[in-house]
């Protein structure tokens, strides 16, 4: 019962990721033009895309889960303080503390890997 826990913990932390990286590349022009209104160069959102597809499906499948986990953790830590910074909003307080939230269960992955229905114990 605990591998098939893990494997659903596993596909409920990655799935938001797979699903914004996809979103992303629908909305291309306009997450390029959101992400240069916070000052970053709009070329950063091919690999924020790459790395929002290719690692939930790792973690997911539990192949190289600890370091696309890790992966994971900093974007989590990097996006919060980035666009959710704005403490004075409460809609921003509970993104920023989604965002460090997450990190910490990908911090969990890092720590102790993919348990059950995985790769990375092949």
């Amino acid at each position: 019962m605990i591998k098939i826990f893990d494997l659903i913990g596993r596909v409920f932390i990655s799935g938001i990721f797979l699903l914004s990286g996809f979103n992303k590349i629908g909305n291309y022009d306009g997450t390029i033009g959101w992400m240069e209104s916070f000052g970053l160069p709009g070329f950063l959102l091919i690999p924020a895309i790459v790395l929002e597809i290719v690692a939930p499906i790792l973690i997911i499948v539990g192949y190289q889960t600890k370091i696309a986990a890790a992966a994971l953790s900093l974007f989590c830590i990097a996006t919060a303080f980035i666009f959710h910074n704005d403490f004075s909003d409460q809609m921003q307080i509970i993104a920023f503390m989604k965002n460090i939230a997450l990190a910490g269960g990908f911090l969990f992955l890092v720590a102790n890997g993919a348990k059950g229905y995985c790769l990375d114990k092949k």
